[in-house]
């Protein structure tokens, strides 16, 4: 970790604990892990065993009054090659509590708020909330991370509990900021100019009965994208739209949970590589995970997750014979075999570990990069075991 990113979160740390004190709370994590990929560079680059497994964040609430607060939340993230390495303010928004609306409670976020729309959408910035250290990819892709996560404009929330069940409905508008290193890892290492979102829609209902122990829900996405060419620059202005539909499911019992959630993604591709380039795809894929608790302390877990870079071309036959070769077949589609273990070893103490064995390379990030088609092949794995505190 950087001396700046060590500073900023000792800062942090030291000060909530006194700004916050009578009128809001703070919270925190550290998170170490050893991991390794072998036969691709999703995680390392040529199959080493390395530290780049760390996680550290502080997030905070403070109180106004009753109805309003403001929440935030700073991290330090090392996670191999799936994101860019280094500190960023995760959110920072102002939670007002809204009047009286009859049979619904309701909360619009202002700011940058976190995207509520997905089951683990929420959490996923916290390594103790999530059951594995890489999410299933068809939906929580890495490279999406820090864009997926939450957005700058504003959500409401609204909730009814009645004597059929509990309703949820969520309704986001915002964007993100794009840097130049997710730039040129979306879209080459040779780009010079800057891709932008221009917005991103989403809305999501979800279900839970009286019984509380399932849940199901839906949700929708829009979102446009553009490429603003530098000066001297391989590529021309282009635009990228991209619409996702996705159905969500979890059950709960006293010694196992099942999960699931299934997608559909529609892209459509402008301009960018020529003026007349354009690219019409839809995406399919999904997750179905299982989690055993054998004892309080110790459960395990099994997942399957699939997913299509497009449904009309599932083996990725036609994405090797449109780039002349250039991008293997298999970087296609990307199913994933998982096997995990947890281990709770004291109070706010876990140990975590995981294998993952895949099939495919649809979500590595950096297709366009040749360093990443040589060195990630049709069959590899990878495999991470995370040390966690929380406070």
């Amino acid at each position: 970790m950087n001396m700046r990113a060590s500073l900023l979160l000792f800062t942090l740390a030291a000060l909530p604990g006194k700004a916050l004190a009578g009128n809001g709370s703070w919270h925190g994590y550290l998170s170490q892990g050893v991991t390794q990929s072998i036969n691709s560079n999703f995680l390392t680059d040529n199959d080493s065993v390395t530290g780049e497994l760390t996680e550290l964040g502080i997030n905070g609430r403070y109180e106004f009054d009753q109805s309003l607060a403001v929440v935030g939340q700073v991290v330090y993230l090392d996670g191999g090659n799936r994101y860019e390495k280094g500190s960023r303010l995760d959110y920072l928004f102002v939670d007002w509590t809204l009047p009286d609306l009859g049979e619904w409670q309701g909360h619009v976020h202002l700011g940058r708020f976190k995207n509520r729309h997905w089951l683990y959408s929420a959490t996923r910035d916290v390594p103790h909330t999530r059951a594995t250290s890489v999410l299933p990819q068809s939906v929580y892709y890495d490279g999406f991370r820090d864009i997926a996560l939450g957005s700058d404009g504003a959500l409401l929330q609204l909730t009814r509990l009645t004597e059929h069940g509990l309703w949820e409905i969520n309704w986001s508008y915002g964007r993100s900021s794009i840097s130049d290193e997710q730039t040129q890892a979306f879209l080459g290492t040779n780009v010079q100019g800057k891709a932008k979102q221009d917005y991103v829609h989403q809305f999501s209902v979800f279900w839970q009965p009286p019984s509380m122990n399932w849940r199901i829900g839906g949700s929708l996405l829009e979102s446009d994208f553009r490429y603003e060419p530098a000066p001297m620059d391989e590529l021309i202005g282009g635009t990228t739209n991209i619409r996702r539909v996705m159905l969500s499911f979890e059950y709960f019992s006293k010694n196992w949970e099942l999960s699931a959630e299934f997608l559909k993604e529609y892209q459509q591709d402008s301009g960018a590589y020529s003026p007349d380039y354009y690219n019409s795809r839809i995406g399919e894929g999904g997750f179905v995970q299982l989690r055993y608790m054998f004892t309080p302390e110790i459960s395990g877990l099994v997942m399957q997750d699939i997913y299509d870079l497009n449904r009309e071309d599932r083996k990725g036959n036609m994405l090797e014979a449109s780039t002349g070769g250039v991008i293997p077949a298999y970087f296609g589609y990307m199913d994933t075999t998982t096997v995990g273990l947890r281990w709770d070893i004291a109070p706010n103490w876990r140990l975590q570990g995981e294998h993952h064995w895949v099939q495919g390379g649809a979500r590595i990030r950096g297709l366009l990069n040749p360093q990443t088609q040589l060195q990630s092949q049709s069959h590899w794995r990878m495999w991470a075991v995370q040390l966690m505190y929380w406070f």
